[in-house]
């Protein structure tokens, strides 16, 4: 059932993955990764980025709205992307990539979004714990005006993730003992939010 597929992505295999990709920032290319998980997460990936984005400002304060640039760009290319899939290869990957997350019900609904609020729509998800690589496929497959989807695009997630940046740069050391010290619990509830995103497009679309 499409409903059991949204729990694919289970909490063990989240903290695999972001072990892992914890591993690739942490390295010498932590740029170049936090680029690519950024870009990836806008079509496909299952872990938004600003987990990575907080892990690599609190390393380096002085360098958060560098990294937020970084992650912004990532995100804004990879809905470009995922606009390309869905507009060229809906039949095929994107509803792929869409029914394994569960989310083939909610295929329609999204484009009534588009019609009433057009890329209004992709601005919200942006922004908030939407699962934002459902609405960049959907806009390329409803062929939303590309121009004003990537202009809402990048409005979005540039205000999400310098939003971030900010609070590590100017807390950025009391951050980093709260982290430290209630990890599991911040890693509990990142998860439910994440899976909280899919719930609310289930059950409010």
């Amino acid at each position: 059932m499409a409903g059991d597929r949204t729990a694919v992505v289970s909490a063990g295999l989240l903290k695999r993955i972001y072990d892992r990709c914890m591993e690739w920032i942490a390295g010498p290319y932590g740029s170049l990764a936090l680029f690519v998980i950024a870009f990836v997460e806008s079509s496909f990936f299952p872990i938004p980025p600003d987990v990575f984005l907080i892990a690599m400002c609190i390393s380096a304060p002085t360098r958060a709205f560098r990294y937020a640039t970084i992650c912004a760009a990532g995100s804004v290319l990879g809905g470009a992307f995922g606009y390309g899939l869905g507009f060229w290869f809906m039949d095929s990957v994107g509803q792929q990539i869409i029914a394994w997350y569960g989310l083939e019900e909610k295929y329609h609904r999204v484009q009534h979004l588009y019609q009433t609020y057009d890329v209004w729509a992709v601005g919200i998800a942006g922004f908030t714990p939407l699962p934002y690589k459902l609405f960049t496929i959907t806009a390329g497959a409803f062929h939303l005006d590309f121009t004003p989807f990537v202009l809402a695009s990048l409005a979005s997630r540039s205000a999400r993730f310098f939003l971030v940046a900010a609070f590590i740069w100017k807390f950025g050391a009391p951050v980093k003992r709260i982290i430290d010290k209630y990890f599991n619990i911040i890693t509990i509830v990142f998860t439910i939010l994440l899976i909280g995103g899919f719930v609310l497009i289930k059950y409010l679309l």
